[in-house]
């Protein structure tokens, strides 16, 4: 409902609090009376207008609140500048008026006065709205703080997931790059090899062969301009060669060699997948065990490979060491996801029965659309 009423109106609280302290204000200087009470009560009326006005223009109200302070004794619109101008972190210009009102209102007839023998009310009337104005202008910059410490934590914790994506796209380019250049090299190696022969064959199918020579080394020539564009130098030289299936013993060995306990099983034939395959079990693998002895260092992992058809399937499972590892920002995470749903796969990770999972489902392409796997070699 207020909700509501702030879309309507935004100034309905402005506006009510102004009628609140004008209708007693104007009481108040009615109530004392004298040969000046039409102007005093004008004043007293003024000065509670005035508190619309004091985001934009404070000193034009803080000096209306004053004069009516300290000639009326009128303290509401004084009571709620000090409270605006403490919030506003204004701590002088409001100990300022305080004072300025309270020297000017003892230079007034008893009848004025603001003060009484005695009576700490007075005082309290002026100090408390000072220390609530410090204290909520305070709580409000804090929240501000905060909300805004929030908002660059989420910009910069997005933009770690972009340019981890970003990093993995380019390893997947640079992965393309090397294993389509060995295939693309492959075949024009064995047509370069059969336009030699050219003499000796009929001369549609040298012609064919010319023509198959010229288009590979144009392919391979675009090849390298699109993808190789795309590849960044850092993390190339970073990430050293393309892995390939065999290297996955190596991985795993490498593994244990570090004091990791690893039982790995590996199902299915790996030429029977593409090379994006390979490659991304390779991938896989290598950031779920680093993730095993960041976050459960010696805790045994169990690694499963099963390669498809229908599908490759990678997990990699854990038990945790002591307690559950802290949330981490999980950008090697956000990477794998990267290139995953880039070979149409799917991903899932997470705490399972007191540990962690992380499994990975690769479909394999039927065989119309497939590429080659085998590692043809020309003849000498």
């Amino acid at each position: 409902m207020i909700g509501d009423l702030e879309r309507k109106w935004p100034w309905w609280d402005d506006g009510l609090l102004t009628l609140v302290v004008g209708v007693m204000s104007a009481q108040e200087t009615h109530a004392r009376g004298g040969p000046m009470m039409a102007p005093a009560v004008a004043l007293a009326v003024v000065a509670s207008l005035a508190l619309l006005v004091r985001h934009r223009w404070p000193g034009l109200a803080a000096v209306l609140a004053v004069l009516a302070a300290a000639l009326l004794g009128a303290a509401l619109p004084l009571v709620v500048m000090l409270f605006h101008l403490a919030s506003a972190n204004r701590i002088t210009m409001s100990v300022a008026a305080a004072v300025t009102a309270v020297s000017g209102n003892l230079l007034m007839g008893p009848e004025f006065s603001l003060w009484a023998p005695h009576d700490p009310g007075p005082v309290i009337l002026l100090v408390l709205p000072l220390a609530l104005g410090m204290w909520a202008g305070g709580r409000r910059r804090l929240v501000a703080a905060l909300a805004d410490q929030v908002a660059r934590l989420r910009t910069e914790r997005a933009l770690r997931a972009e340019r981890a994506r970003m990093a993995e796209r380019a390893r997947i380019a640079a992965e393309m790059h090397d294993v389509l250049a060995h295939r693309l090299s492959v075949l024009a190696l064995h047509t370069g090899a059969l336009r030699r022969r050219a003499a000796t064959l009929p001369p549609q199918v040298a012609t064919r062969i010319d023509l198959l020579r010229t288009t590979s080394t144009q392919a391979l020539d675009d090849l390298r301009d699109l993808l190789g564009a795309l590849r960044d130098p850092a993390m190339t030289a970073q990430a050293g060669l393309v892995p390939s299936v065999p290297e996955l013993p190596a991985l795993l060995a490498e593994t244990r060699a570090a004091g990791q306990v690893i039982d790995a099983v590996v199902e299915g034939d790996p030429d029977a997948v593409p090379a994006s395959h390979r490659l991304a079990v390779h991938r896989i693998a290598r950031e779920g065990l680093t993730n095993v002895r960041k976050h459960a260092d010696g805790a045994p992992a169990r690694l499963a490979v099963r390669y498809g058809p229908p599908a490759t399937v990678v997990r990699i499972t854990n038990d945790f060491a002591s307690a559950p590892p802290a949330r981490s920002p999980g950008y090697g995470l956000i990477g794998l996801g990267e290139r995953i749903h880039a070979l149409h796969g799917t991903i899932d990770y997470g705490l399972d029965d007191g540990g962690w999972h992380l499994t990975a489902r690769l479909p394999v392409p039927s065989p119309g659309h497939s590429a080659t796997t085998d590692n043809e070699t020309p003849d000498p």
